[in-house]
């Protein structure tokens, strides 16, 4: 097991007990199953449409063959090297350079890059770019981030609740036993420890899909190289996308904006981290 993943565990570990923690706190065994079952509900809707919706949010339109052969003949490789079906090709009109994958299963995928990237990379950094999305399909990090985020909306939702029992004197499983400031405090500071996990988990898997995706074509550097010129471009060429769709892009579409607390909040790892993991060679290890 490499460090990405078991640090993928230990965060999706670190939510889930967050989740029973607040449940024990405020209704038990039976409290953190109801808010972990609501997230599942809520968040499986969107996990089961992820495909439709990511596509609709970038307003992308489907690549034609004809038109973007090359953009097919790299990912058609790429899926027959990773035993996987092709996916769907889109292409979103924005000019910032750009890329993202979707979709809850390799059956379910696609794949999209903007079309400003397309006027900046040259095709070996942008099959780097796509063997990076190939391999978030491929990781299941969809499925990954969607149960993160259940168990995230388990826990704001919970925590609601609880603040509500704090401040109107409600009681978790008795009432002689509860703290009303002690349950506020939690029922503030969980949603904050999930949020913090959660930016965790999703930085781990864009650092596990750049290894992947180095290993997938042999070599990081065009990757690496990619990468500078992506953030560059996000800097410099706003793009109008909902924050809640930002983590699936390749580099934050949102860059430029300034994160309270640092990188705590961040949904990707600072680009300077990632091109020097793919020249230190740290995929093929």
């Amino acid at each position: 097991m490499n460090k990405n993943t078991f640090k993928t565990f230990v965060l999706l570990a670190g939510l889930g007990g967050v989740l029973v923690l607040l449940g024990q706190f405020f209704g038990g065994t039976t409290g953190a199953l109801i808010g972990f079952g609501i997230g599942v509900a809520i968040v499986g809707f969107s996990y089961w449409n992820s495909d439709k919706l990511a596509i609709r949010a970038a307003r992308a339109v489907p690549a034609s063959e004809q038109e973007m052969p090359e953009y097919y003949r790299i990912v058609r490789e790429l899926s027959h090297e990773m035993g996987m079906p092709m996916p769907k090709l889109y292409v979103p009109p924005d000019l910032q350079p750009n890329a993202f994958a979707t979709g809850r299963n390799p059956e379910h995928a696609a794949v999209a890059v903007t079309r400003g990237i397309l006027q900046i990379l040259d095709w070996n950094e942008l099959r780097g770019v796509l063997a990076h999305e190939m391999s978030h399909v491929g990781n299941r990090d969809i499925l990954i981030g969607s149960v993160a985020a259940a168990v995230a909306t388990g826990i704001t939702l919970l925590a609601t609740f609880a603040r509500f029992a704090a401040i109107f004197g409600g009681g978790s499983r008795d009432d002689e036993g509860n703290n009303p400031l002690a349950l506020l405090a939690l029922a503030i500071l969980a949603p904050l420890a999930a949020a913090i996990l959660q930016m965790a988990l999703s930085r781990s898997r864009e650092f596990e899909a750049d290894r992947t995706g180095a290993r997938l074509i042999g070599d990081g550097e065009p990757l690496a190289r990619a990468l500078l010129k992506l953030e560059e471009g996000a800097k410099r060429i706003p793009m109008n996308i909902d924050p809640a769709h930002a983590s699936a892009f390749i580099v934050n579409p949102l860059t430029g904006r300034k994160i309270a607390f640092g990188n705590l909040f961040r949904t990707h790892p600072s680009t300077e981290d990632r091109v020097a993991r793919l020249r230190a060679k740290e995929w093929a290890r």
